[in-house]
């Protein structure tokens, strides 16, 4: 069992017989009441996020989940296709409002971890550092450095995020799948 003082980001818990996880949780005390965890989840199963506070002597079971190996194939308005690893004739589609911010860094052939929950696939867990070759860059143009210098470049899978300007169109850069940010340039 999970109490409330155990919610943190990532862990999955069952409300009403559904599996949520819990992306983002906060501490909150007033005045003389008890400690409340201010919580932001999202649904498994449909993708619909969801604030609730939850008392400190509140308990939760925890989602019973598996993962399994699989391989993202290909995307088709706005929805998502994968197989297994190692049995490429077992596939599934998830959409891409189940996937959230996840799906701007799927690229084809890219082996991801499918989120099993009562022998359906739920949802598909990317890797939390991910390298993508930049396909489109402006030319970095040196001026006001008070900014730190950066500009935005577009990457394979067509998502933009903003860079240093010393990055240049064909490299090959490392973005963190969580915050959507350049962590540095892949050698």
């Amino acid at each position: 069992m999970t109490t409330a003082g155990d919610l943190r980001k990532g862990v999955r818990i069952l409300i009403d017989g559904q599996p949520y996880e819990v992306l983002d949780s906060n501490p909150m005390k007033k005045a003389q009441r008890r400690v409340v965890m201010q919580t932001k989840l999202k649904n498994l199963l449909n993708g619909s996020a969801l604030e609730r506070n939850f008392h400190q002597g509140e308990a939760f079971e925890e989602a019973e989940l598996t993962k399994l190996s699989s391989k993202f194939l290909y995307n088709h308005r706005g929805t998502y296709f994968f197989s297994e690893e190692k049995n490429p004739s077992k596939r599934f589609e998830l959409s891409e409002a189940l996937l959230g911010n996840q799906a701007n860094f799927l690229k084809p052939n890219e082996i991801v971890d499918a989120i099993v929950f009562n022998e359906k696939i739920v949802s598909v867990s990317v890797p939390i550092k991910i390298s993508l070759k930049v396909t489109e860059a402006p030319p970095g143009v040196k001026g006001d450095s008070a900014q730190g210098g950066t500009k935005i470049v577009t990457l394979e899978t067509g998502v933009q995020v903003s860079v240093p300007l010393f990055v240049e169109e064909g490299d090959v850069v490392e973005v963190n799948t969580e915050t959507g940010e350049y962590t540095r340039r892949v050698e």
